[in-house]
């Protein structure tokens, strides 16, 4: 992979730095979610066809593996690999940093009623 450096900063912006990576990571992370409805169903509201990009973005980069759930060949369950499940403890600081930056933040599970926090 070429990269603009060999910053850590810069080499994990390339990996996670657009809009829906860190938020997808979340849905399975923290909020259980594996199949590209739930995904769909998030409060962000991302579009069919972002959705499907940044999930083979996400599985060609080594943070999530898809495996058939049923017999029909284009529905998948995405699972966190040992790299995806490595960005928990960044999802969670970054949480805290929300939380104490970011007027009226809630938690995924608050938005959704489910009352449990990140």
């Amino acid at each position: 992979m070429n990269r603009r450096s060999d910053c850590p900063v810069s080499c994990i912006l390339e990996v996670v730095g657009d809009t829906w990576t860190l938020l997808l990571m979340r849905d399975i992370l923290f909020l259980d979610k594996h199949r590209y409805d739930e995904f769909l169903n998030s409060p962000e509201g991302i579009s069919s066809n972002v959705l499907t990009n940044r999930l083979h973005q996400m599985e060609k980069s080594g943070l999530i593996e898809k495996v058939p759930y049923s017999n029909h060949r284009y529905r998948f369950s995405y699972t966190a690999t040992e790299k995806g499940q490595d960005l928990k403890p960044v999802l969670k600081a970054m949480s805290t940093w929300g939380f104490k930056h970011c007027e009226n933040a809630k938690t995924p599970e608050e938005i959704l009623g489910r009352g449990k926090n990140v």
